[in-house]
């Protein structure tokens, strides 16, 4: 139980404040290219290339909503062959029992459904949401990400971080202050 205790942490990490999306961004790019790999941004507002500043992958939300449109398009499809052909047959005008174009406006809107459905949850699960704690709520002045400052936070995880060291390293990109973050 002891060593467990030594392997956790006593701070999440450390946050940059920035007055402007510009200095934002170059200090994600600068800590990208010092080696920093777990880090965050937080801004009011959309800015572009943060993304890929701090290194976010693509997503996998596109193949869980194609995965989740065949689902839905097969299960359509399935039922209605089923219902018609197997499970209560009726032979009218003596068209086929699996008349496939007469299934195609159901097949679609089930894969549209399953595909709407699989976007929402899949979203949901891949960002961790809810989420109503996160430790960056812990900064002091991180209240201000939603009307008009700029913060970058890079975690004590990453295999770059050095308390003194990340600290310098924040400070030297003229951020406004440098904050430790409790977990």
């Amino acid at each position: 139980m002891i060593e467990h205790a030594k392997t956790i942490s006593k701070t999440y990490g450390l946050m940059a404040e920035f007055d402007s999306p510009e200095a934002l961004l170059s200090a994600a790019k600068a800590a990208r290219g010092a080696g920093y790999r777990k880090m965050d941004a937080y801004a009011p507002m959309p800015v572009e290339g943060l993304a890929e500043a701090v290194g976010f992958a693509k997503t996998k939300v596109p193949l869980i909503v194609l995965i989740g449109g065949i689902i839905g398009g097969l299960s359509g499809f399935g039922l209605q062959l089923w219902t018609s052909a197997f499970d209560y047959p009726v032979n009218i005008g003596g068209r086929p029992l699996n008349s496939w174009p007469a299934f195609v406006p159901i097949t679609f809107e089930l894969a549209v459904l399953f595909a709407a459905f699989a976007a929402v949850f899949g979203m949901l699960a891949l960002n961790g949401l809810p989420q109503p704690y996160h430790p960056v709520f812990n900064a002091s002045r991180f209240g201000l990400a939603s009307s008009e400052r700029f913060f970058l936070c890079i975690e004590a995880i990453d295999g770059q971080y050095d308390a003194a060291g990340t600290r310098a390293f924040l400070e030297g990109l003229s951020a406004r202050s440098v904050e430790e973050v409790a977990p």
